[in-house]
């Protein structure tokens, strides 16, 4: 299906999770249940951090910041791909993309955003312990993350408006399970796709600055660490830490993999699997990697689920 611009297109085809029938069931029921724990953690941690005074802190309140971020991630991507599942359909709007897109990059740039946060938080705890109160105060906490939204916001707007300002003249089948700029770029036959491959060539150079940021404090944090002459304080701080890099490091390897990758190595089974490491694997693992080595974090969900039992 050829088109002139994409004035002419209302609506985009997305990427078929499967071709039979029960295999679409059997998405449907992964991404049901995916979804249902990227919903439960992050809604109690949203939850605990909220009621709980005593978790009134800086790492606290930006992690209930993340757990806002993946929420909004999650809800953005799963939904509509359970829909095509459940009823075989592959359509969305043209409108419904683009919002979609810009969704996606505003909840995950945040999160990376965030992240970014938090592992300065780490650092000032750890290597800077006697002006944490000076240097992440409130007001501090709340301008930084005040920051990663508006960032984020900014970002993804001004992407989404570069993308679908693009004329799109190869069809409207987007080889993924939502809008993605990589896919939508594949339907341009405009010259200025260059202009938008640098743009995310930028952002991902200010991206890979946040990692190598990200990377320096985690340095200074393990020398800090090895210095510790307890064992069980060196174990507390490595369980902290090791698990918010491995988080960091796969989110922006993925992310990064699949925008920039060369065509010649692209396929659907490849982007498909890149796509749900950055877009559905996180949201739903970030609540157990932070709550699972956090005794505080576990004590007020298992008091907010205790008394929430008691009252039903």
């Amino acid at each position: 299906q050829q088109m002139s611009n994409s004035s002419s297109i209302n609506h985009f085809l997305l990427l078929a999770l499967a071709d039979t029938r029960q295999l679409q069931l059997l998405h449907f029921c992964l991404l049901l249940a995916i979804s249902l724990a990227a919903l439960l953690g992050n809604g109690l941690i949203i939850s605990a951090v909220a009621c709980g005074h005593h978790l009134h802190t800086p790492m606290f309140f930006f992690l209930l910041n993340l757990a806002l971020a993946d929420l909004g991630s999650i809800c953005t991507t799963v939904p509509k791909a359970m829909h095509n599942s459940l009823w075989d359909t592959r359509t969305i709007s043209y409108t419904g993309c683009a919002a979609q897109l810009f969704f996606i990059l505003f909840f995950i740039g945040a999160a990376y955003y965030l992240l970014t946060i938090m592992c300065y938080d780490r650092y000032v705890s750890i290597c800077k312990p006697l002006h944490y109160g000076t240097l992440l105060g409130s007001r501090a906490c709340a301008h930084m993350a005040a920051a990663a939204w508006a960032s984020a916001f900014l970002t993804a707007l001004l992407h989404t408006a570069r993308t679908f300002s693009l004329p799109l003249c190869h069809g409207n089948a987007l080889g993924q399970f939502f809008c993605e700029i990589p896919q939508i770029l594949k339907l341009s036959c405009s010259h200025s796709i260059l202009r938008e491959l640098g743009f995310i060539a930028i952002s991902a150079c200010l991206a890979f600055g946040s990692f190598v940021f990200i990377v320096f404090s985690y340095v200074q944090i393990f020398r800090a660490v090895l210095r510790i002459s307890s064992e069980q304080g060196q174990h507390k701080a490595f369980s902290t830490c090791l698990p918010h890099l491995a988080v960091v490091s796969l989110f922006l390897c993925t992310v990064i993999f699949a925008h920039l990758k060369p065509p010649s190595i692209s396929s659907p089974s490849l982007d498909l699997s890149v796509s749900v490491l950055y877009s559905v694997v996180p949201p739903a693992l970030n609540p157990l990697i932070y709550s699972l080595r956090n005794q505080e974090l576990k004590a007020a969900v298992w008091r907010l689920m205790t008394a929430w039992l008691q009252k039903h």
